[in-house]
């Protein structure tokens, strides 16, 4: 019995976290007109998808009533985002937003793996993993494209300096 209720918690907990990311996708992709960062949000979005797909299955199959992320945390996660992009709206500021959020996440799944991963069901543990590894992989992406917007505009710096430097006599 004790496990069932571990497993209908962590289902919970795991179904949160990827509505969080999905919901936090869905705050900030209008935000951007980089179109690297689009794609990628977008294939983000459908990788939550997809899994959030099998939880809810998973989930009815048991018996487990999925709850959505309350409105009020919905409206503090879109002000947030608004707010953070106000004034920087470029694609490496939106992928560090993405990286704090994701490694959030990760965290979370984690401490879920080391504290009752030997307590939880196979298909459970195997969920909670999945998400992590996919969440994982997202942030490497997101780290990926802050570096090559960091390599490019320090090109850009380059080039902008040397048609700014004055002729040598």
């Amino acid at each position: 019995m004790e496990e069932k209720n571990i497993d209908r918690e962590v289902l919970m907990s795991v179904y949160k976290n990827a509505h969080i990311g999905l919901q936090s996708i869905s705050n900030v992709i209008d935000e951007t007109d980089d179109e690297r960062m689009k794609t990628e949000l977008k294939n983000e979005y459908e990788g939550y998808e997809k899994l959030i797909g099998k939880l809810s299955g998973y989930m009815k199959e048991n018996g487990v009533e999925p709850k959505d992320v309350n409105f009020m945390k919905k409206a503090f996660m879109k002000a947030a985002i608004k707010m953070n992009t106000l004034t920087d709206d470029s694609a490496s500021h939106i992928a560090e937003l993405m990286v704090k959020g994701t490694v959030t996440g990760i965290t979370e799944l984690s401490e879920i793996l080391n504290n009752h991963g030997k307590e939880l069901g196979e298909k459970v543990k195997a969920l909670t993993e999945e998400l992590k590894t996919l969440e994982e992989t997202y942030e490497e992406r997101l780290k990926k494209l802050i570096y090559d917007d960091v390599i490019r505009l320090s090109k850009l710096n380059a080039a902008v300096a040397k048609t700014l430097r004055p002729p040598l006599f």
